[in-house]
């Protein structure tokens, strides 16, 4: 531990599993103050209890719920410092031709207009901060916000637009000199539990994750680790003049044409 995020309050939304449930063990590790979101209460009174960390059930395209969770961050914390929205899906989605709208609408409401929520109350709480000290919002996006996936049209669409709303917000939020920073992450395929359950449930999951981890030249999968150094930097002050970026953490995935 660096406790390069001593003193600090940080907001995690999907924080129950995969990279938010990393992000929260290793921001805490780090000297942070965290406070989780997600729907899955038996994880999240777990990670809860291991860590430390303040758990509210909430899930991010609940408009009105995000009123709890700005009181219960006034409530535990007295501030805000870092947000890592993280909460995002792609179950139900399809091509262009087979998405169904509803489902469409669902991911939208997830992916993008969770996201949208989760800035819109992290500026108020960073802007409330009695030292008037401003912040860092970090969005989780992906390598699929640059290069779609055919069969994930929504996932796509939403993790593009990512892009365009942490660069407005983050021009905004300097112009107005709030002190505050939004950027974007974008990975690449990471060893989640998710992937890990995808290759192991292939009918030859040897040859599932070796193709995996071709797509990224360096060979690999990233860990969810590589991404939780990166937040980390986003989150403290050595990235202070860093606001409207999209850090690329895949490998060199997108660098290059593939087979070229």
């Amino acid at each position: 531990m660096t406790d390069r995020l001593q003193g600090k309050v940080a907001l995690i939304t999907g924080g129950t599993n995969g990279i938010g449930r990393a992000a929260v063990y290793g921001l805490i590790k780090e000297g942070a103050q965290v406070i989780f979101t997600g729907n899955n209460t038996v994880a999240g009174d777990e990670i809860a209890k291991e860590t430390g960390a303040h758990f509210i059930q909430h899930a991010v395209q609940d408009v009105a719920g995000w009123a709890n969770v700005q009181q219960a961050v006034r409530d535990h914390a007295g501030r805000l410092d870092i947000t890592f929205s993280n909460a995002g899906t792609n179950t139900g989605d399809s091509d262009i031709e087979s998405v169904e709208v509803e489902a469409w609408k669902n991911l939208v409401d997830i992916n993008l207009t969770g996201m949208m929520l989760a800035i819109k109350a992290s500026i108020e709480l960073m802007k409330e901060n009695p030292d008037q000290s401003g912040g860092s919002i970090i969005l989780n996006s992906s390598i699929n916000g640059m290069l779609a996936l055919s069969g994930d049209v929504t996932y796509s669409t939403t993790k593009g637009a990512l892009r365009l709303l942490a660069k407005s917000t983050a021009v905004h939020l300097a112009k107005t000199k709030t002190g505050i920073r939004c950027n974007t992450i974008h990975p690449g395929v990471i060893e989640t539990p998710l992937i890990q359950g995808a290759i192991s449930g292939a009918p030859d999951p040897e040859a599932a994750r070796n193709m995996l981890e071709g797509i990224a030249p360096m060979g690999r999968l990233g860990s969810m680790d590589e991404i939780v150094a990166l937040l980390i930097y986003l989150a403290s002050d050595d990235a202070r003049f860093v606001t409207g970026s999209e850090m690329v953490i895949d490998g060199g995935s997108t660098a290059g044409l593939p087979g070229v």
